[in-house]
């Protein structure tokens, strides 16, 4: 019994000794030749010189090295799992392959492994990845001597040192610096400056802070360059490895540690910078490159004025790019392309007219590919802000239901988008007054659940959620096999999915325009479902949201087809030219999803998801409805939104020469645009309107 007593209690001594050892484990190191050699852990290019010196990188472009101590250290408390406070100090020198043109940097490191498999040169310092980048999983410290600056990770300069924490967007950093003995000024520091520096980093657990210094001398300043509160409890484990990484890029420097001293628990030793091994100058001679650089410089003056003239002949037809338009796609046609491909812009080309510009056919002279090409006017109020929104907008979106923008171009004030040709022009034509076509139900139908598919993708199955703000049969185009494609995304709004729009001005259409947005200013993908309705109740019945001609009781669609709800005469408002050759039952869910969509209660209204359900037959619809036109409890509704509301009310013409007699006065000939108008189709002359 007492001989096992003695044993347990040399056992429990033995552990609290070695993490005693552990934890106040120090080294010091001036050069790394003989034995020393044998405590490293070195893999990459970094090799140890014959002088003592540890090189982590040499001339090689592209490459990483590095160097850690051999054995991992015991960096928490054993009772309360939080890092102890550490600190080290090593001798540094960096040599450019040529003078001031070298990269890319090195880094202390505390790390999970020594071998760092993965890791990538260049801006990557031999730390990270482009897949790694970032995770809190990696358990990386780092503090970077960066002498590239890298844009990607947010650098301040080709000239500092950060702190790094699982990622190489540093946490903190600052210009190369440091404090003279006895002085408080800071100086400049080039990091590359051929002399040997020594830096410290040290750790306060207690206060929760790191420090970093930095000194040309072999004695420690009073003050540091810098200091950053942080705890490290959560980013290290309890066993780590400590060494330096160091990366080459297109320019390679040659990375060099002449010594280095590491303590837990307490201050590292300082390095006496005489006892180390030297730092070697640059080895290559430049002559070479300096005669390389000169001819280059002349051959590129010669080209520069070259260029220049040739710019100044040129500039009347060239196409000024803005950095804004580096970042929107898709493709970028040039001026001079699409004017040969619209015949330059000539009238008989033309298949619309609007507010924002004109629409003209054209075919692409490479391809032999039909297209519309929507230029905008000059003056078009914010024609260049709705311009912007189309392209980064639908230029992204891919679904068979919208109008696909192939390209677009911009040249001076002028602002072109290039859409798929729509031969069969918009839905309006084929629904309003007297078509020269009339539509069977069974394209009406296959073009009501085609743009609700569209509309689904929008609101739900994109990467954002898009507002499109302006659904309407005038934007509904048709194509060969007269689908149903959504087009013309100028109002179009897109916010994160589970985000809340801001709130905007009130734009869109009168008859489309859900109630609560001259309350709130918020477009919702609700505020589209209750367009969608009206665009539902219109081709089913053949007529306007707002027939001003109509009987007074049949002046509001919405409200029409709710009385004749009410009476069980629903089938009354079917549009008579299809002499009743229609599917009545899918007739009844159009109209009556039409009356569910134009609830002026948000809620009330079914979601997209949805509508398509309700359109596919996978759901049936609610044996009763709720009345439309209440609000928030109140009569008022669609009926109760007067004209007078809104302002710049303009009707489309049916016809060329009205576009000289604009109106605000509705008269029942077309839509209304609140802050935009429609593009108009030229019906006297034969061509279709196609977006």
């Amino acid at each position: 019994m007492a001989k096992d007593i003695r044993l347990i209690f040399f056992l429990v001594f033995f552990i609290l000794i070695s993490r005693k050892v552990f934890s106040d484990q120090e080294f010091v190191y001036n050069g790394f030749s003989g034995i020393v050699a044998s405590y490293l852990s070195v893999n990459g290019i970094a090799e140890i010189e014959k002088t003592g010196a540890l090189r982590l990188t040499n001339e090689t472009s592209r490459s990483v090295g590095h160097a850690f101590y051999k054995s991992a250290i015991n960096f928490k408390n054993f009772s309360n799992r939080k890092v102890s406070s550490f600190s080290t100090a090593f001798a540094f020198g960096i040599v450019p392959e040529y003078a001031k043109l070298g990269g890319h940097g090195f880094a202390f490191t505390i790390s999970r492994s020594k071998d760092m498999k993965g890791a990538l040169p260049s801006q990557y310092l031999g730390l990270l990845n482009s897949r790694n980048i970032g995770n809190f999983s990696n358990h990386l410290f780092a503090v970077e001597f960066d002498t590239v600056q890298d844009f990607e990770f947010g650098d301040i300069s080709d000239n500092h040192v950060g702190i790094d924490i699982n990622n190489l967007k540093s946490n903190a950093s600052v210009n190369a610096s440091y404090f003279s003995e006895g002085n408080s000024t800071k100086q400049k520091l080039f990091l590359q400056c051929g002399k040997t520096i020594q830096a410290w980093i040290d750790y306060d657990s207690n206060r929760n802070v790191l420090n970093v210094t930095l000194s040309l001398s072999s004695v420690k300043p009073n003050y540091s360059i810098l200091s950053f509160p942080v705890d490290l409890s959560p980013i290290l484990e309890e066993f780590m490895y400590v060494g330096f990484s160091a990366s080459t890029g297109l320019l390679a420097s040659s990375h060099y540690i002449f010594g280095w001293s590491f303590k837990m628990n307490g201050k590292a030793q300082s390095l006496d910078l005489d006892l180390l091994p030297n730092l070697p100058g640059p080895k290559k001679d430049q002559t070479t490159l300096i005669v390389a650089t000169s001819l280059s410089a002349v051959v590129f003056l010669a080209f520069g004025v070259v260029l220049t003239l040739y710019i100044i002949w040129k500039i009347k037809n060239i196409d000024v790019i803005e950095p804004w338009e580096l970042e929107i796609g898709p493709h970028r046609f040039s001026y001079k392309e699409l004017k040969k491909a619209t015949r330059g812009f000539r009238d008989k080309e033309l298949l619309g007219f609007g507010g924002f510009g004109r629409v003209y056919k054209g075919t692409l002279p490479k391809t032999n590919t039909d297209v519309a090409v929507k230029r905008i006017n000059h003056d078009a109020k914010q024609g260049l802000q709705e311009f912007v929104s189309e392209i980064a907008t639908i230029g992204r979106l891919r679904h068979r239901n919208l109008v696909q923008l192939i390209g677009w171009c911009r040249r001076k004030g002028d602002l072109l988008l290039v859409y798929d040709f729509m031969p069969n022009g918009s839905l309006d034509k084929y629904i309003y007054d007297e078509p020269r076509v009339i539509l069977t139900w069974d394209q009406r139908f296959k073009i009501i659940k085609g743009v609700a598919s569209g509309l689904l993708y929008l609101h739900e199955e994109w990467e954002q959620t898009v507002i499109h703000r302006d659904i309407k049969a005038g934007n509904v185009l048709l194509d060969a096999e007269m689908n149903g494609r959504l087009g013309d995304f100028g109002l179009a709004k897109l916010y994160e999915h589970g985000a809340n729009p801001s709130t905007t001005r009130v734009v869109g259409t009168l008859g489309y325009l859900a109630p609560e947005l001259t309350k709130t200013g918020k477009p919702t993908t609700s505020s589209d479902v209750f367009a969608f309705g009206a665009l539902l109740l219109e081709v089913a019945c053949g007529r306007r949201p707002i027939e001003a001609k109509a009987l007074p009781e049949e002046l509001i669609l919405v409200d029409w087809v709710w009385d004749k709800w009410k009476e069980g005469a629903i089938l009354e408002v079917v549009d008579p030219r299809l002499n009743s050759k229609y599917d009545e039952m899918e007739a009844v869910v159009v109209l009556k999803l039409g009356l569910m969509c134009s609830n002026n209660t948000p809620s009330k209204r079914p979601s997209m998801r949805l509508v398509v359900r309700y359109l596919e037959g996978e759901v049936a619809l609610p044996e009763t409805l709720a009345v439309p036109d209440e609000y928030e409890g109140k009569k008022g509704g669609a009926s109760g939104m007067g004209f007078e509301d809104f302002e710049h009310s303009y009707p489309s013409s049916s016809y060329f020469e009205k576009v000289s007699t604009w109106s605000s006065v509705y008269d029942g000939e077309g839509d209304i645009d609140i802050e935009a108008n429609p593009i108009t189709p030229l019906t006297d002359s034969g061509r279709e309107d196609s977006r």
